[in-house]
């Protein structure tokens, strides 16, 4: 039996797929920002965006100003594909290829993005890995901010399984080091024009 391979599975997505065609695409990812806004987050705050691929967030953090933006992809072809677009301002971002369940940060950060990629984490060692990490590595009265697909979205995406949340189990997950702020659901309509659901929480680092 072979054993599946995550990195190779998303080299090949990004190689074969243009930006415009993946589900995922949002020419401005408003919820994304929204949140930035709502939470008057510093343009000196150190924000890392989990599973950033090539989407567009890292661009419009640029031009909003923020000075200290990292972004995590397992894809060294999206990451690729991410720097060539943004050209000289790729040189503003730092950029990190790896897996978000093996993961080792060396720095701590006030602000965590993830837009989908959480949802992809199946297995409970890979899941208690990343909240453990997230844990570790946000600042005291640091931001989290997840998105993922919510019970009513869709069960796979990109040909693989994914797990669907509820605000009350994003809740629970994270109780133990962080508070919920904010939940929203959201229907992101797809480039092929298929609406998916999405549960989209903030939290506060400690109790």
């Amino acid at each position: 039996m072979k054993v599946f391979n995550r990195k190779s599975h998303w080299e090949s997505i990004y190689q074969t797929k243009e930006l415009k065609d993946v589900s995922w695409h949002e020419p401005i990812p408003q919820t994304s920002i929204d949140f930035f806004t709502q939470y008057k987050v510093s343009k000196t705050a150190k924000v890392i965006d989990i599973g950033g691929g090539d989407s567009l967030l890292v661009d419009h953090l640029v031009d909003m100003g923020y000075r200290d933006i990292t972004v995590l992809d397992i894809s060294e072809t999206a990451i690729n594909r991410a720097k060539k677009r943004l050209g000289q301002r790729a040189n503003k971002v730092n950029w990190i290829i790896s897996d978000i369940s093996s993961f080792h940060p060396t720095e701590q950060y006030d602000f965590w993005h993830d837009r989908a990629a959480y949802h992809f984490l199946t297995r409970e060692d890979e899941i208690s890995s990343y909240i453990e990490t997230a844990s570790r590595h946000i600042n005291p009265a640091g931001i989290l901010v997840l998105g993922t697909f919510s019970e009513k979205g869709p069960k796979k995406c990109s040909g693989l399984e994914i797990k669907q949340y509820s605000e009350s189990e994003l809740t629970n997950r994270f109780k133990h080091e962080f508070k919920k702020r904010i939940c929203i659901e959201i229907d992101h309509k797809t480039p092929s024009g298929v609406f998916q659901n999405f549960v989209f929480c903030s939290f506060k680092k400690g109790s």
